[in-house]
This record gives C-alpha cells, structure tokens and sequence, in this order.
C-alpha cells in the first residue's frame, strides 16, 4: 500500500483553501532555483479575500493567533497550488519564518507559529513536513495582521516543475 501523497493528506483535512493573495508590492509570490520553491511572505488571507486582522496580546488570543497562522498556512499551500498545480510537486519543507504581530510582553511566537507547523506536518508528514523555523515577534505587520510567514520548500523532481 502507497502512502498518501501530500494533496490526499490535505483532501482528508476537510478544509479550504482560500484565493492565492495577488502581489499588492512589487515582488513574486514565489520562485523556483533549482531544486527549491522560495514562497513570499504570506498573511491569513480567509475564504472571502478578506485578511484577519488584528495584534496578539491586545486584540487577539494566542489561540486566535494559532487559528490565523493555521490560514497562512493555507493561504501558502494555495500560492503552491496555483503556482505549481500540485502540492504533490513539494517534497518537503526546509524552512519557515513566522512573524508575529503582538504585545511587547507576548513571548509565546512559537505557540503561534505551530497553527501552520502542524499544517504542513499533517499534509507532508512529520519526516518532510517538519523543517527547521524561527518564530519571531514584532512591534506590526503590514494591514495590521497578525502572522505573516515565508517559507522554503525542496521540490520533487524539480526539472519538471516549471510556475505556471
């Protein structure tokens, strides 16, 4: 018996993906060298095109701010889908940068973080899922949102892996 490929495991979460975020600056949403799939830095954009908005610690639970980083990860698996066709074209995760806009006494980024962690985990598994990642706080994020990350991911058979 096979394992599940990447877009199954996903089919068996039972969530959606919201639109691909459209670049509003001057910058690709992401890019392939090689082997590796660069993806922009990505906020919790939800089903509507509507951006989740708010500051961890005043005006949002860190639970709140798990379910938002939980959307950015969805938000980039969409960016990965539109681009690539296929999360199944992703062998793995190498990196994850998770920024988090909170309170200057907020010290729980990682908690925060783990939202789109566990994500990727369950759609490529703990061995490709699980790269290594920094989680950091700031002072605010553009649109006032409350998590923006980037990733790195390898790519599976990169040669024929062109964006569309």
């Amino acid at each position: 018996m096979q394992n599940p490929t990447p877009d199954q495991n996903f089919e068996k979460l039972g969530l959606t993906l919201p639109p691909a975020p459209a670049p509003i600056g001057v910058y690709k949403p992401c890019l392939i060298d090689g082997k590796y799939l660069y993806v922009s830095g990505h906020g919790p954009v939800q089903n509507d095109k509507q951006l989740i908005r708010g500051r961890i610690g005043k005006d949002m639970t860190l639970e709140e701010g798990k379910f938002a980083a939980q959307q950015v990860g969805l938000t980039i698996l969409s960016t990965i889908k539109t681009n690539l066709g296929s999360l199944n074209k992703v062998k793995r995760v190498i990196k994850v940068l998770g920024m988090v806009n909170c309170t200057s006494d907020f010290e729980a980024h990682p908690k925060v973080i783990n939202g789109c962690s566990e994500l990727f985990a369950k759609v490529w598994g703990t061995e490709n899922g699980i790269g290594v990642r920094s989680a950091v706080g700031f002072g605010s994020l553009p649109d006032n949102i409350p998590v923006e990350i980037e990733c790195l991911f390898e790519l599976a058979n990169s040669p024929s892996n062109p964006l569309k």
